[in-house]
């Protein structure tokens, strides 16, 4: 057991992923630490969603090597699929469900007690909301419950598409300490607020085109070198 804490939450050699001729990652090769957030940058197109969609066992790799808490992807995506939370650009939310229903379906999907869902709702300031329809919300609302699905199930990995996207001030406030540092979940995080981005980052990678342009520890990242990405 000891051994299986010490290895990476996440591996990947060579990872590559394409859409029939177009080549949506090539070349990806990073090990990232339990505990720790990998943050991603790129422009529109560069590879982050299909990134965030191998690791979350949505896409299949088509090269390399991909491990993901232990488990090599896709061959043994059942046993992670239930220890990932995702955060997508969309909420993935049945939008004539309410809130709370929203939150027990999944709940009963995860095994997890309807209690945590009601706790999160509260957390993140939805709670005199939730029995209204998802599509009566707005976009800052429906993220906020997102984010109450992505976490009711208390994963170990975090994968974070904006996770503050759409959210007011306070409204991000009260949800940073779930998918902040302080969550202690291993998190990638794709983000295109660069400097919020590096500082939440232990590691950064940049994509251009699907491929690496860009890996270093966050502390030898400069804003300047991140926003030559997207030139």
């Amino acid at each position: 057991m000891a051994g299986a804490e010490a290895a990476p939450a996440i591996a990947l050699q060579d990872l590559g992923r394409a859409y029939g001729e177009r080549v949506a990652l090539s070349g990806v090769t990073l090990s990232l630490a339990r505990g720790q957030t990998l943050a991603v940058f790129g422009a529109n197109g560069a590879g982050k969603t299909t990134l965030l969609r191998v690791l979350a066992t949505l896409l299949r790799p088509h090269a390399g090597e991909v491990v993901v808490l232990g488990r090599r992807l896709p061959r043994e995506g059942w046993a992670v699929r239930g220890r990932v939370g995702l955060l997508a650009h969309e909420p993935l939310l049945y939008r004539d469900l309410t809130a709370r229903e929203n939150l027990r379906f999944h709940a009963r999907l995860h095994g997890v007690a309807g209690g945590r869902g009601e706790e999160l709702l509260e957390a993140v300031g939805m709670a005199r909301r939730g029995d209204e329809p998802v599509r009566s919300l707005s976009r800052g609302m429906a993220q906020r419950v997102a984010i109450c699905r992505a976490l009711l199930h208390e994963p170990e990995l975090l994968l974070l598409d904006e996770p503050l996207a759409n959210l007011d001030p306070g409204a991000a406030g009260a949800v940073a300490p779930l998918v902040g540092r302080g969550s202690g979940a291993t998190r990638v995080l794709i983000s295109h607020d660069v400097e919020q981005g590096l500082a939440e980052a232990d590691l950064v990678l940049g994509l251009r085109g699907g491929r690496p342009a860009l890996l270093a520890p966050a502390g030898a990242v400069s804003a300047d070198d991140v926003r030559g990405l997207y030139r």
